[in-house]
């Protein structure tokens, strides 16, 4: 799975490359956020973390600003969160998160990159055996002592924190806490003055699905394709790496 783990990695970069697309994800995130929460950071902790991950990928501030004021006028319309679950191919599990203003053109977009893939589209719930909802958090540890930040954030949901490489090879603590737990995990760390670089709910698989390289690099077609649909946000697999 050598090749294929590196075939995963330049898939993420050239994604995570494209600005634009970034800028466009972010900016449903916070139309979401002011239509849900209104438009004042301070009270909205939802449009606190779309800011925040905004400022992780360098997005303008005016953008950011241009954003929240389209959201506050009523005659913007929302977006919907739809989220589809299938599988590709060779069982491989796939959840897609989607931002969308047509579900009719979304679905349809969506089945058909599975059924050109050799996957299949499934119902709403069928996958919640494999992947677990998790409120994710990430910062730059510093001269922090994260054994000791361990024991203080227990009590806010905390399930484990590690410490990752990010694209230019610096060091990224990463913190995992329940789903249920995303506010008062980023209550905790604000008030502890640790400015966070990114924060999102994520799903993780509680089982994986072993493939060859030949079969991954088939996988990679159908995340390939969802990913780079207007209206995807998010993919989630179970493949091996």
């Amino acid at each position: 799975m050598g090749r294929a783990f590196e075939f995963r990695k330049e898939r993420k970069f050239k994604r995570w490359a494209k600005m634009a697309v970034q800028f466009t994800r972010i900016g449903k995130d916070i139309v979401i956020a002011v239509k849900e929460g209104g438009p004042h950071p301070e009270n909205n902790s939802r449009l606190r973390t779309a800011i925040q991950n905004a400022k992780a990928v360098n997005m303008p501030k005016d953008r950011v600003e241009a954003a929240i004021k389209r959201a506050s006028d009523k005659s913007t319309a929302n977006y919907d969160e739809v989220v589809y679950e299938g599988y590709g191919p060779y069982g491989v599990a796939v959840l897609v998160e989607t931002a969308t203003d047509n579900t009719n053109r979304t679905v349809a977009n969506v089945r058909s990159y599975f059924n050109k893939t050799n996957g299949t589209l499934g119902k709403t719930g069928s996958l919640d055996f494999i992947f677990k909802r998790v409120s994710t958090f990430r910062f730059t540890p510093g001269d922090l002592d994260l054994e000791e930040l361990e024991l203080e954030l227990i009590d806010y949901g905390l399930e484990e924190i590690y410490v990752e490489a990010d694209e230019e090879g610096n060091d990224l603590a990463v913190i995992h806490a329940g789903f249920e737990d995303f506010g008062k995990m980023q209550k905790a760390l604000e008030e502890k003055g640790i400015e966070i670089k990114q924060a999102k709910l994520e799903r993780i698989p509680l089982s994986h699905a072993e493939v060859n390289e030949e079969q991954a690099t088939e996988i990679m077609k159908l995340l390939d394709k969802l990913e780079e649909d207007d209206d995807v946000q998010a993919v989630y697999h179970n493949m091996a790496e």
